[in-house]
């Protein structure tokens, strides 16, 4: 290559760098043919639209060019394992399956020595060991111990009978013990809803006991005298039900199943309302004398599984022949949860009133399996 060629090469050269640093310059812009100046003004109504569509309907929105900062991108940082939640632990629950000695009531001489039993069922899932405990909780200790271990071991699921050697006090009347079992960890539980209350030994010393309420009224025994309706069709149904039946369905449950896991001993109404959103059903009993005293008890709440159980239960009535009336509503969904009802039935003493259980809906009837356990009227005997 000549000098000439060289010099002009070099000169070509720095040209173009000197061009190129000026399009870096501030303020500096090239200018565009009229066709780019179009297609841009395009693109940007486009990537507009795009991004309006993305906001309205979930489109995915526009990629950034390549002039656009970057997206962020994760942490280096590795992100730590998730810990293995612990295993949650067992439950103390027990179950009262019955007196295998003494009744409540039992009369028994003053001072006479006497061993109570009480069969209890492991209704929870800790093993009952030695280092559980029998405990005096409340009331008359009728020279009792205030606490000793289990007899023996017992499973969850089995049955154990628990002994204690008691003596009638001297004084005359009605007495009662509470009890209740304590944990190897020292933590107290017992029967009922909530495995929180005691089970009990009562006895009556001479003759001044006072009296019991008697069962005045036995709605399970006397479901099917009954007229059950299911609404809102307002279809009457027959009795005992059909568990299929669309129109709604009432039975007798021997040994229920609740939703706590718990299995009764005590039998129940299962009420199911109409098979439509909002249904309904009632049971309308035949007229029952009120007496001062007297009063209306039951556990309700879902039968286990009906995870979708949500109703409203109601205890309606009909004094004289009047007008229906509420005396009470209660909502239960599957929750564990049940609901005991004992209500006072004095303002209606000296009338011929017509009970109504009733079970509504909240919405959707799948899976609304309600029960009544053991829905009774006790009072002073007929």
């Amino acid at each position: 290559m000549t000098r000439p060629s060289i010099r002009r090469f070099r000169w070509l050269a720095a040209a173009v760098v000197l061009g190129l640093a000026a399009c870096n310059f501030p303020g500096f812009q090239a200018a565009q043919p009229a066709e780019d100046s179009l297609a841009t003004a395009a693109a940007q109504t486009v990537a507009a639209q795009l991004t309006e569509i993305a906001g309205t309907v979930g489109a995915p929105s526009p990629q950034p060019s390549a002039t656009e900062a970057p997206l962020a991108t994760p942490s280096s940082t590795p992100i730590p394992s998730p810990t293995t939640s612990p295993t949650p632990s067992c439950t103390n629950q027990a179950r009262f399956i019955r007196d295998v000695s003494i009744p409540d009531n039992t009369n028994i001489p003053a001072g006479n020595s006497f061993d109570k039993i009480w069969r209890l069922q492991n209704s929870g899932t800790c093993t009952w060991t030695s280092d559980y405990d029998l405990v005096f909780q409340s009331g008359n200790i009728m020279s009792g111990p205030p606490s000793f271990p289990l007899p023996s071991t017992v499973a969850p699921g089995s049955e154990v009978d628990i002994r204690v050697s008691l003596k009638a006090p001297s004084a005359d009347g009605s007495h009662r013990g509470n009890w209740m079992l304590r944990s190897a960890g020292g933590v107290l539980f017992g029967i009922g809803v909530n495995f929180d209350q005691p089970f009990f030994v009562q006895i009556v010393v001479g003759a001044t006991a006072t009296p019991q309420p008697a069962v005045v009224k036995d709605f399970v025994a006397t479901y099917c005298t009954a007229e059950w309706v299911s609404g809102p069709s307002v279809m009457t149904l027959t009795c005992p039900g059909n568990p299929g039946d669309s129109q709604g369905f009432i039975l007798k449950l021997d040994a229920p199943k609740l939703e706590n896991g718990t299995i009764e001993n005590e039998a129940a109404l299962e009420t199911h309302p109409q098979w439509v959103d909002n249904g309904v059903i009632t049971g309308k009993f035949p007229a029952f004398q009120v007496k001062a005293g007297d009063r209306f008890r039951a556990l309700i709440g879902c039968l286990f599984n009906g995870l979708s159980c949500n109703v409203r239960f109601q205890l309606n009535y009909r004094a004289d022949g009047g007008a229906l009336q509420n005396m009470g509503q209660w909502d239960q969904t599957y929750d564990g949860n049940l609901q005991s009802l004992d209500l006072d039935l004095s303002s209606l003493a000296g009338k011929s009133v017509e009970f109504v259980l009733a079970v509504l809906a909240n919405g959707s009837s799948g899976q609304d399996w309600a029960f009544w356990l053991a829905p009774r009227i006790v009072g002073p005997p007929r």
